[in-house]
């Protein structure tokens, strides 16, 4: 009886020892899962080897083949921990959290995307974007919108916008890029045209430019008949004539066309005070035997000034202190000092002059006509002797 139960204890224990079919089923499924796994991550390593470049293809093929190994020895010991002899209760409970903590960890060793150096998206950048600068630039200069150009002018009033426009030289096949980069050149031919005195040429998106103008100003007209022709205040004289419709009420005049006297006079007048300068009414040269350029000014209160016109700016401001001093209309003659005396004995002194003048040549002609008359008694002279002469040889 004793061996009879030994015997049945001993199969007991073989048959607690023999797994039961769900963990056969389990042990299958572990099995599976594992040689799965194992698939899955030599296709990504297959994908990873023709995606990246030979070194990163090397350091991703050791990186795989450790992830190959750690998965297999995970599988392994999954395999080895279900086989115990736990109950069924606990090999269940087990088997759930290992094949749930095993979907986590193979969602988490998926591996990432691979990324492409920064070296190289440097490299293809600074290839890329000059290309393509390029091509744009291509584009836009053979399109009709690189010559396409809004010109205006501002600021004209004694020229005119076409006047600006041609001294300029922009022509309607020029670039506008040009017209950006050559800003300076166009501004200094726009100044060519002499009445310009500055020029500022402004762009505004996309194709609008404005040039715009500050004129000389008109500083006196010269005077010839019953012409009028502006001089600027350059010291530029105008060759055209302006009506007399356009003439301001009050102006200055010049009676002489000099160029170099005028820009001289200019010169010197841009010097003096603003309220002198519009006292001034008229200029006319009066040189004398001493001063070659001495200049007489007619003032708005039929004053007279004499100055040297190279000492004009230096002199004429003594005439504001001079002229309360005057009760009537005088002449102030700066050529040598300064001092004046009437308009009276300016007439004065002329007639005086003139009558001297008459005087000296009535004298002249006087002499002249002595002379003439001992000239022609000398030729007479000579020709009674050639007479006698010529006489007395065919009585020999």
């Amino acid at each position: 009886m004793s061996k009879d139960k030994k015997n049945e204890g001993k199969e007991i224990l073989e048959e607690f020892k023999e797994l039961s079919e769900w963990q056969k089923r389990n042990q299958e499924y572990l099995k599976k899962k594992a040689e799965e796994e194992v698939a899955l991550a030599e296709e990504k390593e297959k994908e990873r080897q023709a995606r990246m470049g030979e070194e990163s293809e090397k350091s991703e093929d050791k990186q795989d083949q450790e992830d190959e190994e750690s998965a297999k020895e995970k599988s392994e010991e999954k395999v080895e921990s279900s086989e115990g002899d736990k109950e069924e209760e606990e090999i269940e409970e087990s088997g759930s959290k290992e094949g749930e903590e095993q979907d986590k960890k193979a969602t988490k060793e998926k591996p990432a995307k691979a990324k492409i150096p920064g070296l190289h998206i440097l490299r293809a950048l600074t290839i890329l974007f000059p290309s393509l600068l390029l091509l744009i630039v291509s584009a836009y200069l053979l399109s009709p919108y690189a010559t396409m150009k809004d010109i205006r002018v501002e600021g004209t009033v004694q020229t005119t916008a076409d006047d600006i426009l041609q001294a300029s030289g922009i022509q309607d096949s020029d670039y506008t890029i040009n017209l950006l980069l050559d800003k300076a050149k166009y501004e200094e031919r726009i100044k060519s045209n002499y009445w310009v005195e500055s020029a500022q040429l402004v762009y505004q998106f996309p194709t609008k430019f404005t040039i715009k103008v500050k004129e000389y100003d008109i500083v006196a007209y010269y005077i010839s008949g019953e012409n009028h022709y502006p001089i600027l205040s350059s010291g530029q004289l105008e060759t055209s004539a302006v009506s007399l419709v356009s003439l301001p009420e009050t102006y200055l005049s010049v009676l002489f066309n000099d160029s170099e006297q005028i820009k001289a006079f200019v010169s010197e007048l841009t010097q003096i005070s603003p309220e002198l300068k519009a006292a001034i009414q008229k200029v006319e040269l009066a040189p004398s035997k001493v001063t070659s350029d001495l200049i007489r000014l007619t003032m708005n209160d039929s004053d007279e000034v004499l100055v040297p016109l190279s000492e004009m700016s230096k002199k004429l401001p003594y005439y504001s202190k001079i002229k309360p001093q005057l009760s009537e209309p005088s002449v102030v003659d700066m050529e040598a000092g300064i001092y004046s005396y009437t308009v009276a004995d300016k007439l004065i002194m002329e007639a005086e002059e003139k009558a001297k003048k008459e005087a000296e040549e009535a004298k002249k002609k006087q002499e002249e006509e002595r002379k003439r008359l001992e000239e022609e008694k000398k030729k007479q002279e000579e020709e009674s002797n050639r007479n006698q002469t010529s006489q007395r040889s065919p009585r020999r």
